[in-house]
């Protein structure tokens, strides 16, 4: 790791690689304030899947996602969305990967996906809706 002095030093071809890289960062990844927002103001075209267990999803999830274990996402489950849905998956939190191991799965099918950082956890210290399934 460089330090920040040889980080300074490395000039515009470092600051043109950050740029590039929060770029990249903001295309493939989202926040619960930003997918709250656009669930309020009535965006459409994109999904919310819920990647956890189904009895999780039961417990509590975010009002208006899909459970969809992301151990059982595959194209023939896929199929049933339009094809340019964008798909903002989470699972528990930052200490969980099945977000990120939907948003592969769901990227390596062809679809546009977003990973929703923080997961229920922050949507939740967020005071942000959730609700129960029966």
């Amino acid at each position: 790791m460089q330090s920040i002095k040889e980080e300074e030093t490395a000039g515009v071809d470092s600051k043109r690689r950050a740029q590039q890289f929060f770029e990249s960062k903001l295309r493939y990844e989202t926040d619960p304030a930003d997918v709250h927002a656009d669930m309020e103001k009535g965006k459409t075209g994109f999904a919310v899947l819920d990647v956890r267990s189904r009895a999780a999803y039961r417990e509590k999830h975010v009002v208006g996602s899909i459970s969809l274990p992301h151990s059982s996402i595959d194209g023939t489950r896929m199929d049933a969305f339009p094809a340019d849905t964008l798909f903002v998956v989470y699972c528990w939190g930052p200490g969980c990967n099945g977000s990120s191991k939907a948003a592969l799965k769901l990227a390596q099918l062809g679809y546009r996906v977003k990973e929703m950082i923080g997961g229920i956890e922050y949507w939740e210290r967020e005071g942000l809706p959730l609700v129960k399934s029966d």
